[in-house]
This record gives C-alpha cells, structure tokens and sequence, in this order.
C-alpha cells in the first residue's frame, strides 16, 4: 500500500519530501497545527515520533522535544488518538516512529492493529533488528502494515540485501554514522553509499540525519526519492516558533 502510493507519486516529481514530527511538541495543539501547515505546503508523507525517554537514535534537538513532550504529559494512548484525527484530516501516508519498548509494552498485536485501525501506513523501530523482530514482522504483515529498516555507510553490502528482504513501503538510508540532527556532507562521497543501496533493494529510497534545505535536496535529486527533514523544522520551532514552518517548507521547493 505505501509503496504504491511512493511509486505513483513518483511518477509526477522527481524526488518526494518526509517530514518528521514529535506528538505533543511543542504540545499537542501546536503538533496539529505544525502537521496541517506542512501537508498544506506540499509535504507527501510524515514520520509522528511517538516520544520516549531514551531515543537513542536521535540527537539533541529531537531527544530534547522528546523530553519536553513526555515532560508535558504526552502518553501513548494520547499520541494515537492524535495520529487518528491526524489521519482522518489529511490525505497523505502517516508512519509511526518510535522505540521497541513503547511497541512491546503496549503490546505487539494490540499495537499494529491499533495502527491499521486509525489509518497509519507503517512504522520504524530503528532499535529493533529483525532477528529480534519475528513477532513485530508477524503482526505488521497481518496489518497490511510497513515496517521500514535502516540501511547506514557501515552496513555490509549482505547486511543490506538481508535487511531489504524484511521491509517494505521504502527503505530509509541514514547519511552518515551517529544520531540526528548533525551536520552531513552532501558531496560525491555520498554517491558509492546510494549506489549500494540501490543495488541492495528495488524499494524505494529515502535519506535522512542532517537534510536542512533545498540545495540538500536538489543534490539528492536522481539519487534517492525521498528526501527526509526532521531535525531541522523542530529547531525552527523552537527558535522562532510555529508560525516559521509554512514557509520553510515551501523554500524547499520539491
């Protein structure tokens, strides 16, 4: 499901645009209207980061809105019933992102069939292997539902060709090692990496972990078809606030 609307989509621009979100950040009012702003201005799909105390693939700028989200008072059940109404709003995939102990404290099936019920596409548990996930695979499967890997610069290329085998919808390539929100160099040396990830899946590609404006995009243009903003919209936010995310992403110009 998720891969054919990539696909379709695909056909009519040359490179889609992801963005990312924290629930309940800067609180959950404000959540809705930084996600209405966004599908307004031209966004085709979104991450919603369910918040948790240990993000540990994520920098300072999400770990903080993670903190500050759960510090306010964001809670699970919270979180889906926001990215329910957020489905039922707007005409475009959303995917949960978050951490394995949020999936298996819930609960695995009582989860991914809460996600398939409220609209959402698929998800990323970028702390969860699939040698550890046969259970998540399982119930995601049941639920018509995407589980999107991780591919990275230091994954052999078996690695890769292993980890596409349990994915699906795209698969998310991460620019460079460490967490997001640092600095990445978008130059020729990205261009062997990209070419072993396509070599390694016929999924679409998305890159993300460091994205931050439109000269970062057009260079990823022909080489990846998704082009994923996270960090750099929750920094904006919080130093100009709401009102700043309109026009960023319409500077994007995709």
């Amino acid at each position: 499901m998720l891969e054919s609307y990539l696909l379709k989509k695909l056909q009519e621009k040359k490179i889609l645009l992801m963005t990312h979100i924290v629930l309940g950040y800067p609180n959950f009012e404000d959540s809705f209207r930084i996600i209405e702003t966004m599908v307004n201005a031209g966004v085709d799909l979104m991450e919603l980061q369910i918040p948790f105390s240990e993000p540990v693939a994520d920098g300072p700028v999400i770990l903080h809105a993670n903190q500050k989200s759960l510090a306010a008072g964001a809670r699970v059940e919270r979180c889906l019933d926001m990215a329910e109404k957020v489905a039922e709003s707007f005409d475009i995939p959303f995917l949960f992102m978050s951490y394995y102990n949020i999936l298996f404290k819930y609960g695995v099936d009582k989860f991914t069939k809460k996600m398939s019920d409220i609209g959402i596409y698929g998800a990323i548990v970028p702390d969860l292997p699939p040698e550890e996930g046969d259970a998540y695979l399982k119930a995601m499967t049941k639920n018509n539902l995407a589980p999107i890997f991780i591919f990275s610069p230091t994954t052999p290329d078996e690695r890769l060709k292993y980890l596409a085998s349990f994915g699906d919808g795209f698969i998310y390539c991460v620019a460079r090692k460490g967490v997001t929100g640092k600095n990445t160099s978008f130059s020729k040396d990205l261009n062997s990496y990209l070419a072993k990830c396509r070599k390694a899946t016929k999924l679409p590609l998305a890159l993300g972990f460091g994205v931050k404006e439109k000269k970062d995009i057009d260079f990823l243009k022909g080489k990846v078809d998704i082009a994923v903003i996270g960090s750099e919209t929750i920094r904006l936010v919080d130093n100009q606030g709401v009102g700043v995310v309109g026009d960023f992403i319409k500077s994007l110009k995709i």
